[in-house]
């Protein structure tokens, strides 16, 4: 049995005395390429990594939920749906499970109560989305629980992502959702954002997906991102456009004075990003390893540059990886920028050097030597046998 698995069964049994009715897993992901396309109704080629959370439930007799978090020392929340649910007064892990419960009432599931267990082993606070990988997992068990068959995995990932935006207050987009309740084991995902259709795009084999925690805490997000969004509607709005999804290089090149020059470099990392995103995905598709590591190079060049999310540490780290990497394959910043990680795609037979070099050669501006995780693209969310 799979030590995670063991981990939320053990935790179970500890807080409600006997064997839960089922167990359902949802993963972390990274992002590839398409950094802030998202909310501009654009393309992104994210994958599942091989991180889970899981989840244990078990029907009630009442309208009561019991939660036990294996993940935070065994950290309890209890709540009713007899009436609105409420937040917890300390926010934290227990808002992401009370806000999934509360979509889920909106969307048709009885005020019958659960005992439900959680654990995961997606890295906290790194970028890797393990709120998303819990709100699906905690989703997809609920579903099964009360035959709500209606909700397919997409509608599991929408209302995770409502349960994100208008009951915890963070306004992501719907990749990390998405591809954690959709992912394709060896695959990556090209989302497009406006539409929701998926495109599984073949990860060669003999590559593997590398992760690197700068150790560069992710300052600024909050306040940068929300006004990152703000620049990219106001470039929509003097281009004409809905969304700068719909926007042209071309149409930025005759907006001339019109548009702040602040704003233009914004709107040209989000317009470029979507072509390189579109040609990354047909990259990845051929096997072309070479052209996948020219544009994860450009989409590095362009979040430094135009959108300004990339700090000093970041941009030494991928600098670094991209000379040990060498032609076939790349590196790039991943996530919404100012510190968290870095995504690089290389030979499995690469692997041991590639991490020496980043581990000699790397400190992060406090001191601390970065962190690898080496994933295969996994399967998304599932019932656990």
């Amino acid at each position: 049995m799979h030590e995670l698995q063991q981990h939320v069964l053990d935790t179970f049994r500890a807080a409600f005395g006997g064997a839960p009715a089922l167990v359902a897993r949802s993963p972390g992901r990274v992002n590839l390429i398409g950094e802030h396309t998202d909310y501009n109704d654009g393309f992104v080629l994210p994958c599942a990594i091989d991180f889970d959370t899981m989840v244990a439930v078990s029907p009630r007799d009442d309208a009561e939920v019991h939660v036990v978090a294996a993940d935070f020392a065994g950290d309890t929340d209890r709540f009713s749906l007899a009436g609105a649910i409420g937040h917890h007064p300390h926010g934290g892990w227990a808002d992401y499970v009370r806000g999934v419960l509360a979509m889920l009432r909106e969307a048709g599931m009885p005020a019958t109560g659960a005992n439900i267990a959680l654990a995961g082993n997606v890295p906290r606070g790194a970028g890797l989305s393990s709120s998303a990988s819990l709100e699906v997992a905690l989703a997809l068990a609920l579903r099964h629980l009360h035959r709500l068959e209606h909700l397919d995995n997409t509608a599991l990932a929408l209302l995770a992502q409502r349960a994100e935006n208008s009951f915890v207050g963070c306004n992501c987009g719907i990749m990390d959702q998405l591809i954690s309740a959709r992912g394709v084991a060896g695959h990556a995902l090209l989302i497009d954002c406006r539409t929701l259709a998926a495109t599984a795009v073949e990860i060669p084999a003999s590559f593997v997906v590398m992760i690197i925690e700068s150790r560069v805490k992710r300052g600024l997000v909050d306040s940068e991102y929300n006004l990152r969004r703000q620049q990219c509607e106001t470039a929509a709005r003097v281009l004409g456009v809905a969304k700068l999804r719909d926007a042209s290089l071309a149409m930025l090149a005759t907006a001339g004075p019109e548009l702040d020059p602040l704003i233009l470099r914004r709107a040209r990392h989000i317009i470029s990003e979507n072509a390189r995103t579109v040609r990354a995905a047909e990259a990845l598709a051929a096997g072309n390893m070479r052209r996948m590591g020219q544009l994860m190079a450009a989409s590095h060049a362009s979040m430094r540059d135009d959108f300004s999310i990339t700090v000093p540490a970041i941009d030494q780290l991928v600098a670094l990886l991209q000379v040990a990497i060498g032609a076939e394959g790349g590196a790039r910043m991943t996530g919404g920028g100012f510190g968290g990680c870095v995504v690089a795609l290389m030979r499995a037979s690469q692997v041991d050097a590639v991490r020496a070099h980043v581990l000699q050669h790397y400190r992060s501006p406090d001191g601390q030597a970065a962190i690898v995780h080496v994933c295969q693209a996994g399967a998304g969310a599932g019932l656990v046998d």
